[in-house]
């Protein structure tokens, strides 16, 4: 099934169903009136979720017309957000573009930070920023969210804790980065807020390109209406999900509705960078990675981060073409109170 809230003057927005093409919604609150208390009590309410569901496909519910302008982000704020670094293909690159050798340690455990989860951007909302200096960037994720973890979780456990899927861009001011990682205290400012994808999917939406660790389907990343990234989520992923989890469940519990991302999605050509979609290549899924690349190839980046009026948009399609979580479309635009 799909789930989207949708914006209704609250917080947390009103929970509906989406039907698998995503052209037609019903209303769901009325079992439980957001996402979040659907996660609090999954095991009670996700059966009666999964008949309204069936209701919807077969058209025995009222139904209204679905518009992804009108979507919040699926948790519009959560309790906890936790991404990762999974693809370690990335890290390598922003390692290397500084002429910085790798800790070995990184291929066995991996990066994670915890992000701001009070105020997600809409997936349609603009990012408003106050300066390009800040080197606007998007990254285009993956992101579960998981049932109650306890502490010490087992990689198994935390494989059966998985109850949805999202598309994330996790916006990062890359001007920001260095010298607030100098610091020795992790990001913050430099980690604005993120916007997660139209709706969230439970597992078995996905069939067989979900093997209940990875997805395994292109995550396209379009720049300015030309294609960017089309980097598959399911290759050169070093830490799978139910690894993730299980790390950020190493010495506390995550309570339900903890969103755990990906991290950049990232792939190797031939053991080495990617290419860039132009060139035939899987592209990237932020500047940044392309940025590293012109690096180390030309001693200087050449692709500029985004600009006042730059659009960017994330999107992953199933195998017949049909678009699985809607689009996270995003206009950068100045701040402006």
């Amino acid at each position: 099934m799909k789930l989207a809230s949708l914006d209704n003057g609250t917080r947390d927005g009103k929970l509906v169903l989406v039907s698998r093409d995503l052209t037609r919604f019903t209303n769901a609150s009325f079992l439980t009136p957001t996402l979040q208390s659907a996660l609090d009590n999954w095991a009670r309410i996700a059966p009666h979720l999964e008949a309204l569901s069936t209701s919807l496909e077969l058209g025995a519910v009222p139904t209204e017309r679905f518009h992804e302008h009108d979507a919040l982000s699926p948790l519009p704020r959560a309790y906890q957000w936790a991404d990762g670094s999974a693809y370690v293909n990335h890290v390598e690159l922003v390692r290397k573009a500084r002429g910085a050798e790798m800790p070995q340690s990184f291929w066995t455990e991996p990066l994670m930070y915890q992000g701001g989860s009070d105020s997600f951007l809409s997936p349609r909302e603009p990012i408003r920023m106050a300066d390009e200096a800040y080197g606007i960037d998007m990254e285009g994720e993956v992101a579960v969210i998981v049932d109650d973890v306890p502490a010490g979780a087992t990689v198994d456990e935390a494989r059966n804790a998985i109850r949805l899927i999202m598309l994330v861009n996790d916006v990062s001011l890359r001007g920001l980065i260095p010298a607030e990682l100098a610091k020795g205290f992790g990001f913050f400012q430099s980690k604005p807020s993120s916007a997660f994808s139209p709706a969230a999917v439970t597992p078995d939406e996905l069939g067989d390109a979900w093997d209940g660790s990875r997805v395994h389907l292109p995550l396209n990343v379009d720049l300015n209406g030309r294609p960017f990234g089309r980097a598959n989520a399911g290759v050169d992923m070093t830490f799978d999900f139910p690894a993730l989890i299980a790390h950020a469940a190493k010495t506390r519990p995550l309570a339900a509705g903890t969103i755990i991302g990906s991290g950049t999605v990232s792939n190797k050509l031939d053991g080495g960078p990617g290419k860039p979609v132009s060139e035939g290549g899987a592209g990237y899924s932020c500047i940044a990675e392309i940025r590293m690349i012109e690096t180390i190839d030309r001693g200087t980046p050449q692709t500029p981060f985004m600009r006042f009026g730059d659009t960017v948009r994330i999107e992953m399609q199933d195998k017949a073409g049909h678009s699985i979580f809607g689009a996270i479309e995003q206009q950068v635009v100045q701040y402006g109170r």
